[in-house]
């Protein structure tokens, strides 16, 4: 998939996240997310950490959506 395909339904979904999490996500949970996601180094590059993210953001847009 693409990036600019991945997107919208990324944007949707950091959407869905920000309202769910009532645009706290700097608490214990989201550092305990933040050190799971990244146990092996956090990634080199920002563009490389975009990407990933977008890509998480589109996949989980997509299983929601049960696409």
């Amino acid at each position: 998939m693409g990036v600019l395909r991945d997107l919208p339904p990324a944007a949707l979904a950091a959407f869905r996240l920000l309202i769910g999490a009532g645009a706290k996500l700097r608490g214990d949970y989201y550092a305990w997310r933040w050190h799971t996601a990244f146990g092996r180094g956090v990634p080199e590059s920002k563009r490389e950490m975009l990407r990933g993210m977008i890509a998480y953001l589109a996949w989980s847009q997509r299983i929601r959506s049960g696409r």
